[in-house]
């Protein structure tokens, strides 16, 4: 499904104003000669980020609560943190939310490592209203791996292929193509999917959560 919400890429204000002004026959006319004279941006496609070196556990069923701790592990990398036994966040993972609001509301905090030190996680949900590409981009540009819920299944969100408009103004835009998931019940090739944004349903994805964690 192709979700305006994927491709947030807005043309300069002259140029929307055109648009609301003529037919659509005169816009193209006015866009095609707008373009000759002064582009005003450069377009790179099919860009790709990934997250490098990202750990790829295998969970040990298919149940949900196994599938969780598992994604949280790889993206977390720090198991005295997540999510094995005398983890930090062990009894928060095991009894399993019923959506991501509700798991970062649980995971959001201070929790105890098994050695008596704390450590603060930073856990956001984002609804799959509020998402939008710089989001994942500039987390995944960063190295931050995200929780994905998509048709009430969880994944590691590690890369992207997008397109990319860089304006005359130095503004960055992308639109994404597809999103590069690890799905934590397999070990084989099943475990790498794709999402994508001309094929896939957008509705049916819940949101993200974002994580960091700080020892203290």
């Amino acid at each position: 499904m192709n979700d305006p919400r994927l491709s947030r890429i807005n043309p300069p204000f002259s140029t929307a104003k055109a648009l609301f002004a003529c037919s659509v026959l005169g816009c193209i006319a006015t866009l095609s000669a707008f373009a000759q004279d002064t582009p005003g941006y450069v377009f790179h496609p099919n860009q790709e980020v990934r997250v490098t070196h990202l750990p790829t556990p295998t969970a040990q069923s298919a149940n949900k609560t196994a599938v969780l701790a598992t994604a949280l592990e790889s993206i977390l990398q720090d198991k005295a943190v997540c999510c094995g036994k005398n983890s930090a966040l062990e009894d928060t993972v095991l009894i399993t939310p019923q959506s991501l609001k509700e798991l970062s509301a649980k995971l959001q905090g201070k929790h105890v490592l098994s050695d008596g030190r704390s450590v603060l996680v930073s856990a956001e949900y984002i609804a799959q209203s509020s998402i939008t590409p710089d989001l994942m981009i500039s987390s995944l540009m960063d190295q931050h791996a995200l929780l994905m819920n998509w048709s009430s299944h969880f994944y590691v969100l590690y890369g992207a292929i997008y397109d990319e408009t860089v304006y005359s103004s130095g503004q960055r835009q992308f639109a994404i193509r597809k999103l590069l998931l690890l799905d934590p019940r397999f070990s084989d090739q099943r475990s790498k999917i794709e999402f994508n944004r001309e094929i896939d349903d957008w509705e049916k994805v819940e949101g993200l959560l974002t994580l960091t964690v700080a020892r203290q």
